[in-house]
C-alpha cells in the first residue's frame, strides 16, 4: 500500500510537472500582461471586454522620412530607454542606387541621432542590441568582400566589423544569443545562417537547408531574411517561400530539426514575439516591396493560424520589420511604391484581443 502511495504521489507530481511546463509560457505572458495593462493609460477602464475586439489599435505615424534622400526604413530595435534604432537603407532592390545608409537612432522626445554613414551602392539592414546594449548592424555591401558583413559599434561609437562574409552574401537579419555571446546572421542570398561570437572572429555556417534558400525565379530573390534568438532557438523568416522557421539550438550549440511555424505568409519580412516567454509573434509580409503579395503586420499564434491585424488601409507602406515594448507595437515602412511614404508607425496592442486569439 505504500510503494502504491508513493507511486501514485509520484505520478501525481509528474502531471503537475508536465501541466506546468505546458502552461508556464501562458502563465507568464498573462503575468506580463497584467503588469503592462496595469500600467497603461486606460488599464482601469478594462473590465474584460476586448476593446471591441481589435488586436491593434491606435495607428500613429511617429516619425516620417525623406524617400529621395535614401532615408528607407528597413529594420528596428525598440531599446530599454525608450528609443529606437533604425537601419535606412539608403536605397532600395529597385531604386537608383544614390544615396549611402544610415544607422539612426531615435529617442523617446524624437531626437534623431545618425550613428553610422555607409556607401553608396551599400545598404545597413538587419540591426541587434546586445544584452550589455552593445550595437550591431549587418552592412550588404555587394561584391566588397572588404566591407561585407556585420559590424559592431564600439564605446566611442567607432564601427568595428567582426564578421566579414564573402563578396557574394547577403547579410540580413542578425539575432544575439546573450548567454553563448553568439551572433547569428540571416544571409538572404545564399540561404545561411551564419554564426560568429559577439567579440569578433571566425564566422562559420551555422544552418545550410535549401528551407533557408531564396527562389531564384522571384523578382526579389530573397531567402532567409528576419532573424530572432528566442527561448532557446532560432526564429527564421523565409521571404520568397512566406514561412516562419523554428530551430532549436542544442546543448552543444548545433543547430535541431527546422520545423515550419507557418505558411503561406508571401514576402515575410521581419518579426517579433509579444513578449520574452510568449511564443506569439508580430511579422511584417512587405508585399509592394516586390508587388508581390499585401502589405500586412500578422499575429501568428504558436499553433500556427494567423490573422492580419494591420493592412495598407491602416497606412502600411512596404512594411518591413516589427518590435514590442510593452503594450507599444512599432512597424518600419520602406514606402517603396509611390507616392513614397517611408515612416515609422506605432500602435498600441490590445492584449484580451489577441490572448483571446490563442484559443483559436
Amino acid at each position: 500500500m505504500q510503494q502504491q502511495h508513493q507511486h501514485t504521489a509520484r505520478r501525481g507530481a509528474s502531471s503537475a510537472q508536465r501541466f506546468l511546463k505546458k502552461n508556464v509560457g501562458i502563465a507568464l505572458a498573462v503575468t506580463a500582461t497584467a503588469a503592462v495593462l496595469a500600467s497603461a493609460p486606460s488599464a482601469s477602464a478594462w473590465t474584460g471586454g476586448s476593446y471591441g475586439g481589435s488586436v491593434v489599435t491606435d495607428v500613429r505615424t511617429a516619425a516620417t522620412f525623406d524617400f529621395a534622400a535614401g532615408e528607407i526604413p528597413e529594420n528596428i530595435t525598440a531599446n530599454p530607454d525608450g528609443s529606437v534604432t533604425l537601419s535606412m537603407l539608403g536605397s532600395c532592390a529597385v531604386c537608383q542606387r544614390t544615396h549611402g545608409p544610415e544607422l539612426m537612432r531615435i529617442s523617446a522626445s524624437g531626437q534623431r541621432t545618425v550613428l553610422v554613414t555607409g556607401q553608396v551602392g551599400e545598404a545597413i539592414s538587419g540591426n541587434a542590441r546586445g544584452s550589455d546594449g552593445t550595437v550591431y548592424y549587418a552592412l550588404w555591401a555587394p561584391g566588397n568582400a572588404d566591407r561585407n558583413g556585420v559590424y559592431k559599434l564600439l564605446a566611442d561609437g567607432t564601427p568595428q566589423r567582426i564578421a566579414a562574409l564573402p563578396a557574394d552574401s547577403g547579410p540580413n537579419g542578425l539575432a544575439v544569443d546573450p548567454a553563448t555571446g553568439t551572433l547569428y546572421i540571416a544571409d538572404s542570398l545564399k540561404g545561411i545562417v551564419w554564426s560568429v561570437p559577439v567579440s569578433g572572429g571566425s564566422t562559420t555556417p551555422w544552418l545550410t537547408d535549401t528551407a533557408l534558400a531564396p527562389v531564384p525565379t522571384e523578382a526579389l530573390p530573397i531567402g532567409a531574411n528576419g532573424l530572432r534568438f528566442h527561448n532557446g532557438s532560432l526564429w527564421i523568416s523565409n521571404f520568397n517561400k512566406g514561412t516562419l522557421l523554428r530551430v532549436p539550438i542544442t546543448p552543444a550549440g548545433a543547430p535541431g530539426p527546422i520545423r515550419q511555424v507557418a505558411g503561406g505568409l508571401p514576402n515575410i519580412d521581419d518579426l517579433s514575439f509579444l513578449t520574452p516567454f510568449s511564443d506569439v509573434v508580430f511579422a511584417a509580409q512587405n508585399g509592394s516591396s516586390s508587388n508581390n503579395g499585401p502589405d500586412r503586420v500578422v499575429v501568428i499564434y504558436p499553433g500556427g493560424t494567423y490573422k492580419p491585424v494591420l493592412t495598407s488601409a491602416d497606412g502600411l507602406a512596404s512594411p518591413s520589420a516589427t518590435a514590442v515594448r510593452g503594450d507599444r507595437l512599432y512597424i518600419t515602412n520602406g514606402g517603396v511604391p509611390e507616392p513614397h511614404d517611408p515612416k515609422l508607425q506605432t500602435a498600441r496592442i490590445n492584449f484580451p484581443a489577441l490572448l483571446a486569439g490563442t484559443a483559436h
